[in-house]
């Protein structure tokens, strides 16, 4: 990890912050074992109402007897599921942090009537300096007819040709320091898909690595190239709508939710608050991309 520039404390969520270079930031909460066991009843309490123990009457069971069958892990997720949430919201906005990440929460120390340790890593939107990023794609774009021997003139690009060299010269031109921690969850996100789509095929993850002739570490370090392109190119994007001001249309972004699927009480589902800024962060930055390619 990057050196650590800046720790304080935040009294409110009894945490420490600690931000590093790469925008890394790590919470360490100590919360009263009180609190924890507080917690946990109550989990056990609803946990009671749906299980079923044999000589017991459904939701009758004494407690104890409901711990006992509840895998340990099962219960201390809930449980913490219960605490830890309101906790890191408390701390970003006491400490006016933005992140890019939902944390990553770590258990350091978790024993019977001692105060739990837990540590939370996520990290902020590091700073994107576009520069003259618009006379740069202005001449790779000039600069860009297709000429053939034996032709009088060069070819016009497709669009998918100006695509690809707006998206080579924004990466070429607006570096952007990114925090291990976000493409390492972008990676560790790919790799799960991956797996998903090797279990629907009917594969394990050790047949289809032998088929493409690949180690697992090797698809890590292919995935973690192509996650720190694409987050990259994102953030740039997502900025350039930013600065030029760039809009989704209600009727444009109810079109691109009502487009992802064709039943119409699937739709409505579908059209959460969660998912709509997620269909207008990927409409804008569509919309920057187009802007780019028209200059």
């Amino acid at each position: 990890m990057a050196t650590v520039t800046k720790k304080a404390e935040t009294k409110a969520n009894n945490a420490v912050v600690a931000k590093s270079d790469d925008g890394t930031i790590q919470v360490t909460y100590t919360v009263p074992f009180e609190k924890i066991k507080k917690t946990r009843e109550q989990v056990v309490l609803e946990l009671a109402k749906d299980i079923e123990i044999p000589g017991f009457r459904k939701g009758n069971a004494p407690l104890n007897k409901v711990i006992e069958s509840v895998p340990k892990n099962a219960l201390l997720e809930k449980t913490l599921s219960r605490i830890l949430p309101q906790l890191f919201a408390d701390t970003i906005k006491e400490k006016k942090i933005v992140p890019a990440i939902y944390p990553k929460f770590e258990l350091i120390s978790a024993k019977d009537n001692e105060d739990w340790q837990i540590r939370a890593t996520t990290a902020e939107i590091p700073e994107i300096k576009l520069g003259d990023y618009k006379d740069k794609i202005k001449a790779e774009l000039r600069s860009g007819g297709l000429w053939k021997p034996g032709d009088d003139k060069k070819k016009e690009p497709s669009r998918e040709e100006k695509e690809q060299k707006v998206i080579k010269t924004l990466l070429e031109e607006v570096k952007i320091d990114l925090p291990k921690v976000i493409i390492e969850s972008e990676v560790n996100s790919r790799l799960s898909k991956l797996i998903q789509r090797i279990e629907k095929l009917g594969l394990n993850l050790d047949s289809y690595l032998a088929s493409i002739n690949k180690t697992s570490e090797q698809v890590r370090v292919e995935y973690e190239a192509q996650a720190k392109e694409a987050v990259t190119l994102d953030l740039i994007l997502a900025k350039v709508a930013q600065e030029e001001n760039i809009k989704v249309s209600e009727a444009d972004l109810n079109a691109a939710i009502g487009a992802g699927s064709a039943d119409p009480m699937l739709a409505k589902d579908l059209d959460t608050p969660e998912r709509r800024r997620l269909v207008e962060s990927v409409l804008l930055k569509r919309q920057a991309l187009n802007e780019l390619i028209s200059l």
